[in-house]
């Protein structure tokens, strides 16, 4: 068999098994159904047994060291190659992980936390820990935000064990360094570049959060040593409390978040109306209670999941979501199955990114959501100095969770509530609760639905920096325009996994990722 005649047998059969399971595992997070938990779970073990054939596998090593080889055939057969090197593993083994993230993540799904007997969604906590005054009522949203954690802990510590098993009988030392290997990474780089950031942003972000306890404790009528976990806007401090002097709800109220996201992409020359009307985007019964895009064919069928309400939290994840959507509608179509998608996780989540961004950019806020000039104008001191406060909340958050997946894996039979709240501390600067002795840190559904993973959210900003910083330069300094578009769907889109993703970089930017750009935006800027 010919190498082409191998690939295109292959991008048919990956073609139909991802199929199979985009659309059942749309189906478990939209309905909650058990049945379609099955089908997910079924699907994905059939997708990961075809990936676990060993003789296919010495078929694609083989291929590879072919020196007739296209551009476009090496690069499907790394593709092959890289997604298939995790799964030489038995076939119960493979099932067995499937099966128990499967049910993980349908407890996720349908699991509704309690307040007084209520039940109350996660649109609810949020609510509280954003509007409410009362440091009870807030304290007992937070406790109820994490009751999954308990429910979860030992299925996911099971799971976690067996993703290790699995690992080191692939030559690994664990789960998390056979992850950083199989997604391109290397992980002493990617820590490296973590903990530098880490340590340029302790002063900046000690100063930015003494300034944001001290008006929690004004508001809250505690000092600041009193200030606990839910005294902040979010239940894993990941958002910047809205500030006395800016609060952007009210502007969101009557708004159509759909309109706003079309006209915003519109702007820049791209339709998302076709990807709209597949999409799901308001809160239900058993319905999954995050955010997140599919897609499920690589042929335009593109999905959004929302449970959307008119504020700046739904309409900067209806941005990000639709940032997703675009690149993924317009890779190019005549490129094989297996490269029509994103070159990494990364470079997905900084065009999701980017566009989540908008939400704390003047421009955008008078063009889109029609705030007034000269509104905007008094505002904007506010509005950028919001969005230098969200990154490196973000930023450290992101630095928390990675730290401690790491040590995770590193030894999961440790006192990982102990170590979550040191990190916590450490990181975060965040007062831990009285009560430790418990696994709040599991209450986070990465952890079991896609781990190994939140280090790309971080390694997404610093491209998202470097990105728009080359496009102000080289493109227009008005995002909102044609020509961005026509940029970013030409140059970044439509090559889609062509190139690994730092070449991609590269020729997109003009040089290999370089966290400076970021450091420049948002942890510079902060000592000015």
């Amino acid at each position: 068999m010919t190498v082409e005649q191998f690939l295109e047998e292959q991008n048919n059969k990956i073609k139909d098994l991802h199929m199979t399971s985009a659309q059942s595992s749309w189906m478990a997070a939209t309905t909650g159904e058990a049945e379609w938990n099955q089908k997910t779970a079924e699907a994905q073990t059939a997708f990961n047994t075809y990936l676990s054939n060993a003789e296919r596998f010495e078929q694609v090593k083989t291929y590879l060291e072919q020196d007739d080889l296209t551009a476009v055939q090496k690069r499907q057969l790394e593709s092959l190659r890289t997604g298939m090197a995790g799964k030489q593993i038995p076939e119960e083994d493979l099932k067995e992980m499937v099966e128990r993230s499967t049910e993980l993540v349908g407890t996720f799904n349908t699991y509704r936390a309690m307040i007084d007997g209520n039940p109350v969604s996660e649109n609810d906590v949020r609510q509280i820990l954003i509007k409410s005054n009362d440091s009870a009522e807030r304290e007992k949203a937070w406790h109820a935000s994490k009751q999954i954690g308990k429910e979860v802990e030992e299925k996911l510590l099971t799971l976690v064990k067996k993703r290790n098993e699995v690992a080191r009988s692939l030559g690994f030392e664990n789960f998390h360094q056979m992850s950083f290997e199989h997604q391109e990474l290397d992980r002493d780089e990617v820590f490296s570049i973590f903990h530098k950031l880490k340590e340029l942003s302790d002063e900046p972000f000690h100063q930015m959060k003494q300034e944001m306890d001290g008006e929690l404790a004004e508001r809250f009528g505690v000092s600041v040593d009193e200030l606990r976990p839910w005294h902040y806007a979010d239940p894993f401090f990941q958002e910047a409390p809205p500030s006395k002097e800016l609060d952007l709800d009210p502007y969101y109220e009557e708004k159509d978040l759909e309109q706003l996201t079309i006209d915003t992409f519109k702007s820049m020359g791209m339709d998302i109306t076709d990807m709209l009307a597949n999409s799901d985007l308001y809160p239900r019964d058993k319905k999954n209670q995050h955010a997140f895009c599919t897609d499920i064919d690589r042929e335009g069928d593109v999905r959004v999941l929302c449970n959307n309400v008119p504020s700046d939290y739904w309409s900067v994840t209806m941005l990000h979501e639709f940032g997703h959507a675009v690149y993924f509608k317009y890779v190019d179509p005549t490129l094989p199955f297996l490269l029509r998608s994103c070159a990494h996780t990364l470079t997905t989540e900084a065009i999701a990114m980017l566009y989540g961004r908008f939400g704390k950019n003047p421009a955008w806020l008078e063009k889109f959501l029609g705030i007034d000039a000269a509104e905007v104008e008094e505002l904007k001191p506010l509005i950028n100095e919001s969005l230098r406060k969200q990154m490196l909340i973000a930023g450290r958050w992101i630095m928390a969770f990675s730290f401690f997946e790491r040590e995770l894996y590193e030894n999961p039979d440790q006192d990982l509530n102990k170590l979550w709240w040191k990190l916590v501390k450490d990181v975060q600067f965040v007062n831990p609760p009285e009560e430790q002795d418990f696994p709040h840190w599991a209450a986070k559904i990465h952890f079991t639905l896609v781990p190994v993973y939140y280090q790309n959210y971080l390694l997404g900003e610093l491209t998202t920096s470097q990105l728009q910083t080359h496009i102000e330069k080289n493109i227009s300094k008005d995002l909102f325009t044609p020509e961005v578009g026509a940029y970013l769907m030409e140059a970044y889109f439509k090559p889609g996994a062509l190139y690994p993703w730092n070449e991609k970089i590269e020729k997109t930017t003009g040089e290999k990722l370089n966290p400076q750009y970021f450091i420049d935006q948002f942890v510079s800027n902060v000592l000015v």
